[in-house]
């Protein structure tokens, strides 16, 4: 049987390829190293943390769990049904509960609030949220308000909170007049 040999450029050419495909591989390694020396992803390791603490908190109610004596179940109906039978027996109509509804603030123009706001935050710093309770207006009405009164000056907004918070300013202070009106409004 006879083989026939390829050329020695054909050969060459083959052996040329294979060695410029480890070299590619092997570059690609390093690059790929260089790329991953961060270590593993932060988010992962927190959330890794998180499940972690919480079985180790489940771990320790299941033991104090078993750690407990349990009564038997006699004692535990004895002490239920003297209250069963007298739930029996006194058979009374509740009447419906009211909701008891928080007054809401008189309709106000934007100076009568933006005063009253004024008033609220001149003791402390406020949240959005804390002037939305207080005020009793949605979270949209709130946060107009909050903003106009913060790009009329009146109001500084501390944004290295979060949720930000609002302070009267000296000008604030000024449209509200004495502090004891502050103080009242």
């Amino acid at each position: 049987m006879l083989v026939e040999i390829p050329d020695p450029q054909i050969i060459a050419g083959v052996i040329i390829a294979f060695f410029v495909g480890i070299f590619g591989m092997l570059v690609y390694n390093k690059i790929r190293s260089f790329t991953n020396q961060k270590g593993p992803d932060p988010s992962h390791l927190s959330r890794m943390e998180y499940y972690e603490r919480q079985l180790i908190d489940m771990k320790i109610r299941m033991d104090a769990l078993d750690l407990e004596e349990k009564p038997p179940v006699e004692a535990v109906l004895e002490k239920i049904e003297p209250i069963i039978e007298r739930k029996e027996q006194a058979v009374v109509k509740k009447e419906p509960e009211r909701q008891v509804q928080k007054p809401r603030m008189p309709n106000m123009d934007f100076n009568g609030v933006a005063e009253h706001v004024l008033g609220l935050i001149t003791l402390k710093e406020m949240t959005s949220r804390d002037i939305q309770i207080t005020i009793g207006r949605s979270r949209e009405h709130t946060s107009r308000l909050m903003k106009r009164l913060f790009e009329e000056g009146l109001v500084e907004r501390n944004t290295k909170l979060k949720p930000f918070t609002y302070k009267i300013t000296e000008k604030g202070r000024a449209k509200l007049g004495s502090p004891e009106q502050a103080v009242t409004a």
